[in-house]
C-alpha cells in the first residue's frame, strides 16, 4: 500500500480529482457514511454499502481509487463542498460514520466515538454480541484523543440526531493475512467470518435502533 498523502487540500478539490467516486443513496432516515473508503481505509467504503443494502439505511462514500491515497481529516469534510454529502446529512437523523485506523495497542478494539452516547452504547452492545473476540470501547476517554470523533464539524456529529464514529482495526475489515490464508476466504463469496459478524453487528444496530 502506498504512503498517505496528507498534503492539505480541500474536500472538494479531491472529489474533483480523477479517479475519485463519490457516491449517493438516499433511503431511511439513518445514515451509513465512508468518506474514506477505496484505497485508503480499505474496505471501509464496502462494508458501508453491505450494511445500506441490508437495512435501507441511506448510504454516502468517497473512494478512491488505486494509486491515490489521500487522508483529508474527517473536520474538513465539509458539506458546503459537496451537495451529496449535503443532502445525506439533511435528509438522515442519525448517522454511523466508518473509518479504518491501526494503533499498536488496539489491534482487535472497535472504537466507538461521536457524541451521541446512547447511539454510541447502542452499537457498541451489537458489536460486542457479534463480535466476543474483539473489545468494544464506546468510553471516549478510553479512546485515542484523535480517533474519538467529537469535534463539531465532523460529519457524523452534523444529523439533527447525531451520530457515531465507528473505528475499525484492518483485522476485522478482511485485511491481514489471517483472513487472506482463510479456507476459501473471498470477499464476494465467503467472506472472512470476522467481516461478516462485523457487518452483522453493525446491520443489527441500524434496524433496531427505533426500538432501543
Amino acid at each position: 500500500m502506498p504512503p498517505v498523502d496528507r498534503s492539505p487540500i480541500r474536500f472538494g478539490e479531491l472529489l474533483a480529482r480523477p479517479g475519485v467516486i463519490e457516491t449517493l443513496r438516499l433511503d431511511g432516515s439513518f445514515g451509513i457514511l465512508a468518506f474514506h473508503g477505496g484505497n485508503l481505509e480499505r474496505t471501509t467504503d464496502l462494508i458501508a454499502s453491505e450494511v445500506a443494502t441490508r437495512t435501507g439505511a441511506s448510504l454516502y462514500t468517497v473512494a478512491q481509487t488505486p494509486p491515490m491515497c489521500h487522508h483529508i481529516p474527517s473536520i474538513k469534510v465539509n458539506p458546503a463542498e459537496s451537495t451529496k454529502l449535503a443532502a445525506i446529512i439533511d435528509h438522515c437523523q442519525h448517522v454511523i460514520a466508518l473509518h479504518g485506523y491501526g494503533h499498536w495497542e488496539h489491534t482487535t478494539s472497535l472504537l466507538c466515538g461521536g457524541q451521541n452516547r446512547l447511539l454510541r452504547q447502542h452499537v457498541a452492545q451489537h458489536l460486542r454480541e457479534a463480535l466476543p473476540a474483539y473489545r468494544t470501547i464506546d468510553n471516549t476517554d478510553e479512546i485515542p484523543r484523535r480517533l474519538r470523533g467529537l469535534h463539531d464539524q465532523n460529519p457524523c456529529n452534523l444529523t439533527t440526531g447525531g451520530g457515531v464514529q465507528l473505528e475499525m482495526p484492518p483485522r476485522v475489515r478482511g485485511l491481514t493475512p489471517l483472513a487472506r490464508y482463510w479456507p476459501g476466504h473471498n470477499h464476494l463469496i465467503n467472506r472472512f467470518p470476522h467481516l461478516e459478524a462485523l457487518t452483522v453487528g453493525i446491520a443489527a444496530a441500524v434496524d433496531s435502533w427505533g426500538n432501543a
